[in-house]
């Protein structure tokens, strides 16, 4: 990792070291710095430009799809002679000829419960080119898990959004979005069509969101969606926050499953000493379990292996399922909730962060 700039890195970044906010020093937090953008399309391929130019030292680039003709109108990294070639490959070759210093990570595959969570340890920021739902939850909750921040942008048309979630224990993608849309009302690019510059200025903002966030500078989209009119040229910050989603799920009908319960540590505890026996579900990564663990845990499994491990949870008991800061848990009782658990599920509310607060000052709140 480098600790001082050369002569033709100087030379290259002389615009940044001028800027106080930026300099020498914050030259070389971004040349020690990594990012992976995940879709090499749209939004990627601006903020891939703009992050390599910026000198971010390691990159990666994941994406399965291969260019087509009709991405060009568009997708500025790609060119004609790139028809038919892996995106992440052909984004890889375009960045090595901006920056030769940059070192790339070209992931030419997709990304999956399985990959997911490898991938994205290894890098300091995720910004999200994706153009679907499946994979921005996929990515919202490995990163919840394992606490990275990440940019979201999406486009529509002439409409665009940008956010940062789980930067600084802020608000989450299901704090915005606890439930996809109907696939009708979720329309892609390719079905609804795109102004081809619109990718430019939403990927340009996830780029400069990024820079912010490793050099510490400035303001975030953190707890704010910014949404993006380019045919009035309007641009209004939505604020929103955990505290409004992570509500208790109503019951839907009469004889109709239930949603999930929140219950709070002191809740909890006073329950459990009325001899309530409920089953204690900690998701969990194992090296969070070795800091510090609730006693009489049943279950042990990360947030996203929880459906490979559904026939070790009962359905004869109340289930009770913890967190760090009870977003994983939320979203894993959720899950336990729509996959037919009849029986009274619950969220720890505040995780193990409010366990501290109120049951165990001794729980470090790491």
């Amino acid at each position: 990792m480098p600790d001082r700039l050369d002569e033709s890195q100087r030379e290259r970044y002389a615009r940044h070291l001028v800027i106080p906010d930026v300099g020498e020093g914050g030259q070389l937090q971004l040349l020690n710095s990594s990012v992976l953008v995940v879709g090499a399309g749209g939004l990627g391929s601006p903020a891939l430009l703009y992050l390599a130019a910026a000198g971010v030292g390691k990159i990666g680039i994941m994406d399965h799809d291969l260019v087509s003709l009709s991405n060009l109108q568009r997708q500025i990294i790609h060119n004609s002679d790139s028809v038919g070639e892996n995106k992440a490959h052909s984004a890889g070759r375009r960045i090595t000829m901006l920056n030769p210093d940059i070192e790339l990570e070209m992931i030419g595959e997709k990304m999956t419960r399985e990959n997911a969570l490898e991938i994205i340890a290894k890098y300091d920021v995720i910004i999200d080119g994706t153009d679907n739902f499946e994979a921005r939850y996929l990515i919202g909750d490995s990163c919840e898990i394992l606490e990275k921040p990440w940019v979201f942008g999406s486009i529509h048309r002439f409409e665009g959004q940008v956010s940062t979630f789980n930067l600084n224990d802020g608000p989450n993608y299901r704090d915005l979005f606890p439930k996809p849309p109907p696939p009708e009302l979720a329309p892609n690019c390719e079905q609804a069509g795109v102004l081809g510059v619109l990718p430019g200025i939403v990927g340009t903002i996830q780029a400069t969101e990024a820079i912010k966030i490793i050099l510490g500078i400035g303001s975030n989209l953190r707890g704010e969606l910014l949404t993006i009119d380019a045919l009035t040229m309007e641009m209004k910050p939505l604020k929103f926050s955990m505290s409004e989603k992570r509500q208790r799920v109503e019951v839907l009908a009469p004889n109709e499953r239930r949603g999930f319960l929140e219950i709070t540590p002191v809740e909890f505890v006073g329950r459990r000493e009325t001899e309530w026996d409920p089953f204690l579900l900690d998701v969990r990564r194992s090296e969070e379990e070795k800091i510090v663990s609730i006693e009489e845990t049943d279950l042990r499994v990360t947030h996203l292996t929880l459906p490979e491990r559904l026939n070790d949870i009962p359905k004869d008991r109340d289930i009770v399922i913890y967190c760090r800061t009870g977003s994983r848990s939320a979203a894993s009782a959720k899950f336990l909730a729509d996959s037919g658990w009849s029986n009274d599920i619950y969220n720890l509310t505040g995780g193990i962060h409010r366990w501290s607060d109120t049951i165990d000052s001794s729980f470090p709140k790491y």
